[in-house]
Order: C-alpha cells, then sequence, then structure tokens
C-alpha cells in the first residue's frame, strides 16, 4: 500500500499552489515526548494550530513579517517566541515547554480539526488521581463501567444511552492495537483492558459518535484510543495494600538511554479476595516494554512488547429474592464455582518516515495472542433441574494485523488542505470457540463447538480544509470489506463463509466565532460487525448494521478558568444487541434511535483547587415497538461524575469525586426498574521528589448498591417454577486502600 499512497501524495502536491512562507516544528518536553495537543497561536493573524499525534505542526501561506506565537499546553509553562517569516521560506520552529502549574487558563479554544487528544482529556489526565485503567475508562464524559463476574472479567461499559454490553458499541485501541475481540466467545466486541498498568499511559484520546475516518468496526456510540508512554519519567516502584485481601507491587526502569534509542521494562502483581463471601482469589500479573530508536534523520521505530495473565473466581449475579428472604447476603452466591482465567501478549512494530515539508508515513504490524475460559451461571437451575446450568465460554485466539497512515499538508486554491489516507488488515484466528454445559466445572457436553477465521479489509480518505483562520471543514469516506468464516465441529465437516463491504462517509465542521467560543457540526455513519456464528447462520442478513449520528455543539471559555463543552446528539442504528437474561447470551435485535444532551463542565478557583461536572441525558427508544413497550432494557437514562481536585505547592494533592447513574428501564414495557445509585469516593496524596504516600478510600459513605443488574429468568434448586426479576451484582462498600511510590 506503500507505493500507492506515496503516488497519491505526488499526485496530490501538483494540485497545490503555495504563496507565502511556511511555519512548521514540534512542540515537545524538555525530555523530548512529544506533546501531542499542544495549541498553538499566531496573535497578528489570528491563526491558530494544534501539535498532531507527533508534536509536529504547520502554519501554511504566511505573508512576509515578524510574529509572536503563543504556544500553551495544560501543566506546562506557555511560551511566547517571536519568528520571522520570508516569502517562499519556511522557517523551523522547535519549542520545548518546561512542565508547570496546571492553569486552566492554558487550555486553549481552537478551530483546527486537528485534535488529537479530546480537549476534556487533557486537563482531566491531569487532575484525576488514576488507580486502574478502568478509572482511565471513566474520563469519557457520560462512560460508566461495572463488574459482575469476578475482577478478571471485562467490565460492562455504558455510553450514550447503550448498554454497550464488554464493547459492542465502542472502538477501544491500545497503541494502535485493538483492545476489541470480535465473535468472542463471551459476547461481541468484548474489550479486556486489565493487561495495560495506568502508571504506563501517557495519552487517552476518545470522541463520540460515527465521525472518525480512522476508526472502523464497532465506532458507534464513541472510541478510546489508549497511547503508553515513550519513556519513563523517572524509574519507580509502588506497593499498595488495603482491606478484603487488596495488594499490588508495581515497577518500571529505563534500562536504555542513548541520545538515539531509549527502552524501558515495567511490571504489577494485583490479588484481591475482594468483598464477597466467595473469595475472588483473583490473581493478575503484568508485564510491559517499550523500545524507540531513531533509525536515520527522518525515519523512528518504535517496538512495543507486553503479557498478561490472571485468574479469579466469581460469586455471580445473584436474585432479588435471595437477598429478600435471607438465604444469602447481598455479598453471597448462588454458584460459587464460577470464575475464569484469561491471557493476552501483545508485540507491535511501528516505523514513522518524516518526509521534507511535513508529511508523515506510519506503518504498524502487530500480533496479539489471547486465551480465554469463563465459568458462568445465570439462570440456576432453569434449564437443567439436576446438574444446573453453569456455562463455559473458552476460545484461543491470533490476531495478525496491519494499519498504515500518510499525512500531508498543502494548499488548495490558496487554502490550507490537510490530507490523511489510511488503510490496514486485521484477522483473526479462532480455535476452538465453545459453548458448553458444565456442573461445578465439570465438562458435561458442548452447546457451540467450532473455529472462526475473520478478516477485515479497510482503507480511509480525510480532507480537511480550512476556508478560513474561523471555519474548517473535515470529509472523510471509509470502506471496509470483512469476510466471516464459521467451521461447526458438532453439525458438519464443511465451513461457511460469508462476505460484505461498506463505505461509511464522515463529515465535521468548526466555526470558531470568536477565541472564546467555538461551534462544531457533525454527521456521519458507522458501523459495527455481528458475531460470525450469527452471520453465517442467517445467510448474511445483518452483517454490518449501519449507525447515523449527528453531533451539534460548542466548546467555550467563557472566562478565562471556566471551559463548558456542550452537544446534542441524535444516534439511529439498523440494529443492535440486546441482553436475552434466561440463556445469559447477546443477540441482535431490531432498529433503535437515541437522542441526548451532553453537558461538561470545568472550572478552576485558584491555584490548586479545581471542579469538574459531566451530565448526559439521553432518551433510547427501539423504533419498532409499540410506545410504552418501546424502551431499550439497561440503557442509561441520565449519568453524571463530578467532584473537586485540588494540587498544592506543599506536596498534598487529592480528590473528592462523585458518580450517580439515575434509574432505568430492566425491561421492554419499564415494569422492571433497575435502581440507580449515588457513589463517592476520596483520594488523598503527599508527594514529594522521590517519593508519594497516598490513600483512597471507596464509597466513604458506605451506600449499598448494585454495580450491575439484569431482568433475568432463573429457578432456584428447590423452586418449583421459574421467576423473572431482577439479578445483580453489588458494588464495593466502604474500601481503603494506601500506597507507597519511590521514583528514582
Amino acid at each position: 500500500m506503500r507505493p500507492i499512497v506515496l503516488n497519491i501524495y505526488f499526485l496530490m502536491q501538483s494540485l497545490y499552489a503555495f504563496s507565502g512562507g511556511v511555519l512548521q516544528g514540534t512542540i515537545s518536553t524538555e525530555s523530548d515526548e512529544a506533546l501531542i495537543g499542544a495549541h498553538l497561536y499566531i496573535r497578528e493573524i489570528a491563526k491558530g494550530a494544534v501539535a498532531d499525534s507527533y508534536g509536529q505542526f504547520q502554519f501554511q501561506n504566511i505573508q512576509s513579517g515578524n510574529y509572536t506565537v503563543e504556544i500553551s499546553f495544560i501543566g506546562f509553562e506557555t511560551q511566547r517566541l517571536n519568528v520571522e517569516v520570508k516569502e517562499g521560506q519556511t522557517v523551523l520552529l522547535n519549542a520545548k515547554l518546561k512542565e508547570g502549574a496546571f492553569q486552566l487558563s492554558d487550555l486553549a479554544i481552537s478551530a483546527s480539526q486537528d485534535r488529537p487528544v479530546n480537549t476534556l482529556s487533557q486537563a482531566d489526565i491531569k487532575l484525576r488521581t488514576i488507580t486502574t485503567s478502568q478509572d482511565i475508562l471513566r474520563i469519557v464524559p457520560g462512560l460508566f463501567i461495572g463488574q459482575h463476574a469476578g475482577g478478571g472479567k471485562a467490565e460492562q461499559i455504558f455510553l450514550r444511552g447503550f448498554d454497550i454490553d464488554h464493547g459492542t458499541d465502542i472502538n477501544i485501541e491500545v497503541d494502535g492495537m485493538p483492545v476489541n475481540m470480535v465473535s468472542h466467545a463471551h459476547g461481541q466486541g468484548y474489550a479486556d483492558l486489565h493487561f495495560l498498568m495506568p502508571e504506563l499511559i501517557s495519552i487517552v484520546d476518545f470522541d463520540k459518535g460515527p465521525y472518525f475516518a480512522d476508526k472502523g468496526d464497532l465506532n458507534t456510540a464513541g472510541y478510546v484510543s489508549f497511547q503508553t508512554k515513550a519513556k519513563l519519567d523517572y524509574n519507580f516502584v509502588k506497593v499498595e495494600g488495603g482491606n478484603f485481601g487488596f495488594g499490588r507491587l508495581a515497577a518500571g526502569a529505563n534500562v536504555l538511554q542513548t541520545s538515539k534509542s531509549n527502552a524501558y521494562i515495567a511490571s504489577e502483581y494485583f490479588r484481591t479476595d475482594s468483598y464477597f463471601q466467595n473469595s475472588q482469589k483473583f490473581h493478575r500479573f503484568n508485564l510491559q516494554a517499550r523500545f524507540n530508536t531513531q533509525l536515520n534523520a527522518t525515519a523512528k521505530l518504535q517496538l512495543g512488547f507486553s503479557a498478561f495473565d490472571s485468574k479469579w473466581d466469581a460469586s455471580g449475579q445473584i436474585p432479588d429474592r435471595s437477598v429478600a428472604d435471607a438465604s444469602i447476603s447481598q455479598f453471597g452466591s448462588i454458584d460459587n464455582t464460577e470464575g475464569g482465567n484469561t491471557g493476552r501478549i501483545n508485540l507491535f512494530a511501528k516505523t514513522i518516515h518524516n518526509f521534507k515539508g511535513g508529511s508523515t508515513l506510519e506503518n504498524q504490524l502487530y500480533v496479539n495472542k489471547y486465551d480465554f475460559s469463563l465459568f458462568s451461571n445465570f439462570t440456576f437451575y432453569l434449564n437443567d433441574s439436576v446438574n444446573g446450568d453453569q456455562i463455559h465460554q473458552r476460545e484461543g485466539r491470533w490476531i495478525y494485523g496491519y494499519k498504515n497512515s500518510f499525512i500531508t499538508s498543502g494548499q488548495l486554491f490558496g487554502k490550507d488542505l490537510k490530507t490523511e489516507i489510511g488503510g490496514g488488515l486485521r484477522y483473526d484466528v479462532i480455535n476452538d470457540i465453545a459453548l458448553s454445559h458444565t456442573v461445578k466445572r465439570v465438562f458435561l457436553d458442548d452447546v457451540k463447538h467450532g473455529d472462526i477465521r475473520q478478516t477485515n479489509f479497510n482503507a480511509y480518505w480525510s480532507e480537511t480544509l480550512a476556508i478560513s483562520h474561523k471555519l474548517s471543514v473535515n470529509a472523510a469516506l471509509r470502506f471496509d470489506y470483512l469476510n466471516f468464516s464459521y467451521f461447526d465441529k458438532l453439525n458438519t465437516t464443511q465451513a461457511h463463509a460469508v462476505g460484505k463491504s461498506i463505505i461509511n462517509p464522515k463529515m465535521n465542521l468548526s466555526y470558531q466565532l470568536n477565541r472564546k467560543i467555538n461551534l462544531f457540526a457533525r454527521a456521519g455513519t458507522g458501523f459495527h460487525s455481528n458475531d460470525a456464528r450469527v452471520v453465517v447462520g442467517q445467510s448474511g442478513k445483518e452483517i454490518l448494521p449501519k449507525a447515523y449520528g449527528i453531533d451539534l455543539g460548542a466548546d467555550m471559555k467563557l472566562f478565562p478558568n471556566l471551559f463548558v463543552h456542550l452537544a446534542l446528539w441524535q444516534l439511529d442504528l439498523d440494529q443492535e444487541f440486546v441482553y436475552v437474561g434466561d440463556e445469559g447470551v447477546i443477540e441482535p435485535s431490531g432498529k433503535t434511535t437515541r437522542q441526548g444532551v451532553d453537558l461538561s463542565v470545568r472550572y478552576q478557583f485558584n491555584s490548586w483547587l479545581f471542579a469538574d461536572m459531566d451530565l448526559n441525558f439521553t432518551k433510547p427508544r427501539s423504533k419498532e415497538a409499540l410506545a410504552g413497550a418501546n424502551y431499550i432494557p439497561l440503557a442509561p437514562l441520565a449519568t453524571s461524575v463530578g467532584g473537586l481536585s485540588f494540587q498544592r505547592k506543599d506536596g498534598f494533592n487529592g480528590s473528592l469525586r462523585y458518580r450517580y447513574m439515575g434509574d432505568r428501564p430492566a425491561i421492554e414495557d419499564n415494569s422492571i426498574v433497575a435502581k440507580g445509585y449515588f457513589i463517592a469516593d476520596a483520594v488523598l496524596n503527599y508527594t514529594k521528589p522521590g517519593y508519594s504516600i497516598g490513600l483512597s478510600v471507596e464509597n466513604i459513605f458506605d451506600q449499598q448498591w448494585k454495580e450491575t443488574q439484569f431482568n433475568t429468568e432463573s429457578r432456584l434448586f428447590n423452586e418449583a417454577q421459574p421467576v423473572s426479576e431482577i439479578h445483580f451484582t453489588s458494588g464495593t462498600p466502604l474500601a481503603v486502600k494506601v500506597r507507597v511510590m519511590v521514583m528514582f
């Protein structure tokens, strides 16, 4: 694909008409880490730009003269540099920003479409204390997670009126590698992030809706993209402990540092019994490593490796009636032999070539090895009154992938034009994917058993035109071809294969009313694929159901210390997945629509005290059901997170935070309701050069709450008839954790 991309590039260059001068360069930290998302502003011409994913920027068609360039980034001291631009010449400006106090006034509003880091995440990741990779997911405004089958299972995700299950309608990546597992043994799009160490996270890029050309399958409600650190700021050893048998040891060290190359290695061991009466005996081990080198003056090489393994027992979901009659407590279990184990190995190699004029070509290869085993019992003795309904879901998987992108800037009819062309290939080899009937983890018989081969070839073309310094327009097309093959080992010796392609257009407009207000409008389509076993079983119907989205909103800094993000949106799906409680599986249903409002507010009271609040309201409905019976089970209607954070010069820092989820329908006619909750947490740290001491308190008011809930039909061992009601997993009671970190 590289020769094709370059040929297109040179063809497009012939269309560009340059005039004036060019100002370009790189923004980085004093330790040469790219400052992705740094904002640049030329006062004399009121023109802004944002540093891209390599820390690079470019201003074109700048008339000859002297200019003042203002460079700002959250948590760094703002610089103002004087530059002289001459006709027909390129001026290089490479700036290194010095780390400084967090000031919300440094967060700039821009009409630029080049926002590799969401504006909100720049502020939030600097202020919020992060202890797990799941805490990072919660940075996405309106995103909620819940655990319901032991700490080692991927969390259930909620966003924009979706019960996303474990990842059906959200695209998640780490270092360009997919986290989502398509056609997974437990659920479509299953996204297990437990292999990611929070100490190694450098960037969290996220956004909502299907408006982004480089995001493909499962990007309907939104996406989250993590980037790990290229180098460690310091070597560290961290020890954590708490009640319920919690313990964690983490460490990282730079093992190579030269003028051209660097490398580090980091690891963690995590264990907990958790707060359930049936001890989880949860153990997790992680190992991560990075290597970076400058191949020559224009090319870089990045290598990454990680390995992860975990094992746990689980209490599972329990019915309301068993707690009501006191046969078990809210932390008890019906089947105490649930649990599982999973492991993953990731390896990637990436090259980055910077061409003269600021163009960038990136190529990446990756390989993932993944193993999964999970024992669950959702219905107890509903189907088998003697042995019970315990199931075992398992698979072994290899993922082979390649992706590339080419980014170049120029001018078209005197207007700044940015072009991005990319594509890739993902090939999943899934062996012995099975659903089995078991009793106390002993095999009885297979319900499903087979092999899957799934291929996704994709390509996209994105053009961003700056019509003026206030108005920019992005238009893009994305093409995906998916092929599904399933070999059923129980019923046939012949594999069944189905393939289909899909094209999704995207459009994004951004208009900067003034330096305080930027308006945006977005429209586009996306898709999520269905499970391969479903696809081949229904002759290809609804292989790639589309999502149709539109967002209208504004980013506002009405005052230097106040930032507000507002969006009105609608998202329609041709088909989505719903939870079928009586079988504990996910199945496709009909067309749906959602309308909503997202509001985010960030405010800085003084040099050390900050406040944030996210409010999200959604109206989710089925299009194919009668009014009153058209609610979408478990879809969130109202959510909010927020709190106070502080960072003092004397070393004390921390936060007091809340999260709220309102009541929501548990069934289509809303006759059964999943009760909401309000939970508050607190964090206090004392940080000095060389060490840090911290204390965390979860659920500080010790509320009794249900972290996950389902309306499920089940039957207990001594019951003659099944009962349909809420089954749930209790959320954590008051829990205390302490930690000590040494940095050297």
